[in-house]
């Protein structure tokens, strides 16, 4: 079990390992970018890094203690003339890991490990999509502007309003008058048959009678 054990051996010897990142350490600041395994190259960068930050100061002190690591004078004069004032605004993080998969032979966890100031492509890609933003209050203009803007946005909704209204109000009187229309004709009816029964007059009855006894005397 793996309790509390920080230090990954990787399998090897004291020895075998030191002298082992030794010669990736050194292969890492003369290439900028090697190819191992996620286990190395997290191991790597907790062993490259402390050199890194020590090389921000140029003393001879600071060249015998990073030689002592690395055992490379070519790798000592690297780091000191060219990382150190590459990464001299970088607080720490010099090294990224980019996993690119499965090793064929044994399907180790395979990745890049590279010194982040020296990939071009990335850098130029974060420095097209990063973008300051500020707030900052509207002034009164803008203000202004925005209400003026609204303003016919207004007169449209009121106009639209009114035209809705008068429809309305169309519809309503055609349905009124379609109501009235048969009450209308039923009172004229009414009127006519009033008129008529007005017009007419009695006949008044005669006896045959007294039309003969008139026509005799």
């Amino acid at each position: 079990m793996r309790h509390q054990k920080s230090i990954n051996h990787l399998g090897r010897t004291s020895t075998h390992r030191k002298a082992m990142l030794s010669n990736m350490a050194s292969s890492l600041i003369m290439h900028k970018r090697i190819s191992t395994t996620i286990a190395k190259a997290k191991a790597l960068r907790g062993y490259v890094e402390p050199l890194i930050t020590r090389a921000k100061i140029d003393s001879t002190h600071s060249r015998r203690v990073v030689f002592s690591y690395l055992q490379d004078k070519d790798a000592v004069t690297e780091l000191f003339r060219e990382v150190s004032v590459k990464v001299a605004d970088r607080p720490g993080g010099y090294v990224r890991i980019l996993k690119t998969g499965f090793r064929l032979g044994d399907n180790a966890d395979m990745c890049i490990i590279e010194l982040v100031d020296y990939n071009e492509s990335l850098l130029s890609i974060k420095e097209s999509t990063t973008r300051k933003t500020v707030r900052r209050r509207k002034p009164a203009a803008k203000k202004t502007a925005d209400t003026a803007a609204e303003a016919p946005v207004a007169e449209k909704a009121s106009k639209s309003k009114a035209s809705k209204a008068e429809k309305a109000d169309v519809v309503a009187e055609a349905k009124a008058e379609v109501v009235a229309e048969p009450k209308a004709e039923v009172v004229a009816d009414a009127k006519v048959e009033e008129v008529a029964a007005e017009e007419v007059v009695e006949t008044p009855v005669v006896d045959e009678a007294k039309e003969t006894e008139t026509e005799g005397k």
